[in-house]
């Protein structure tokens, strides 16, 4: 049995702490907010954004980092991507060498154009650092339903270890050297999820949703192997595999979001009904950025920013996607 702390107690968090419980480890949930505590002290679940999900009565619930850190296994920081870096240079002072960090965020840095790993290593010198990222909702590992997943790390061992933490009957991990295939994957498949619930928002059929799909990915591979990935990450559970069920699942905050505004809700009136941080929205400025950076073709994230961030209206992007100059899929001829 590990001491293991899970670092943020949203959905995701939630779901994770009643995985690890489940598999005989000692979990402590650590919020954020005080009152979310108390929450979880009185109904031993997150009413808000996980419910049904009953922790068991021996998960420690807290709001203080020092009952959190010290003397832990590993660390999972379950917190949201624009919160990775405050969150990781609060917990620095805790950090014994070599602690086992993993990062289940998803997200790049639109500053820095950093991955959520690349953040912690920075803040938090000295530690071990990995990730844990594939199709994978909170809603349904919460109840126990089969889920694949890969974690990623600098060394076999201790992708390894994260393996046998995390693995049981109906949580199958895989392990990968490619932390930045794995990672560049999760974040821009929330781009393109929003995309995709756009469509869905103006009416579209399952043609507009799998052409987003496929092309979507197509994008993803381009800019992630210009960035030094491997191509086999992107059709792999973290690229196409998450990206599927992003783009297809009601539980996807990412394509409720954009549903709402291909509905005709703003960013900002979207953000606030979905009640959880939509990490597309972050992430889509830093992927037009990265593209810029290496000179990437990436025609859907760039009219998701103009949709998000220039009020072009949802419908007019479709369009115009549509209409680019004729293509060769292959490039082959």
């Amino acid at each position: 049995m590990a001491n293991i702390s899970v670092i943020g107690s949203g959905s995701w968090g939630t779901a994770l702490a009643w995985l690890l419980r489940n598999n005989g480890h000692q979990v402590t949930l650590w919020s954020f907010l005080k009152e979310e505590t108390e929450m979880f002290q009185r109904h031993r679940e997150n009413i808000d954004k996980l419910p049904g999900v009953v922790l068991d009565k021996e998960v420690v619930f807290t709001s203080s980092l020092e009952e959190s850190v010290p003397g832990r296994d590993m660390l999972v920081l379950a917190v949201p991507s624009p919160a990775v870096r405050s969150t990781s240079r609060s917990l620095r002072p805790l950090i014994r060498e070599g602690q086992l960090i993993v990062n289940v965020a998803k997200g790049i840095e639109e500053s820095t154009l950093m991955t959520m790993t690349d953040i912690i290593e920075e803040e938090i010198p000295g530690a071990e650092v990995a990730v844990l990222s594939g199709p994978s909702h909170a809603e349904e590992v919460g109840k126990g339903l089969p889920t694949t997943i890969v974690a990623g790390a600098h060394s076999r061992r201790t992708a390894e270890q994260i393996q046998e933490y995390f693995m049981s009957p109906v949580f199958r991990v895989y392990t990968s050297s490619d932390m930045l295939g794995i990672e560049t994957g999760a974040a821009l498949k929330n781009v393109i999820a929003l995309a995709a619930g756009m469509a869905d928002g103006l009416g579209y059929g399952d043609n507009t949703k799998a052409a987003l799909i496929t092309r979507g990915i197509a994008e993803i591979a381009r800019l992630g192997t210009a960035m030094g990935a491997h191509l086999e990450t992107f059709y792999g559970l973290s690229g196409i595999g998450d990206l599927i069920v992003t783009c297809a699942s009601v539980h996807s905050r990412n394509r409720k979001a954009g549903w709402l505004m291909g509905q005709g809700c703003t960013m900002k009136q979207a953000m606030e009904q979905v009640h959880m941080v939509v990490e597309g929205v972050y992430s889509a400025r830093a992927g037009l950025e990265l593209a810029r950076k290496y000179q990437v073709e990436v025609p859907i994230i760039q009219r998701v920013n103009e949709i998000l961030f220039e009020n072009k209206p949802a419908a007019e992007a479709v369009g115009e996607l549509m209409q680019r100059v004729r293509k060769d899929e292959l490039n082959k001829w």
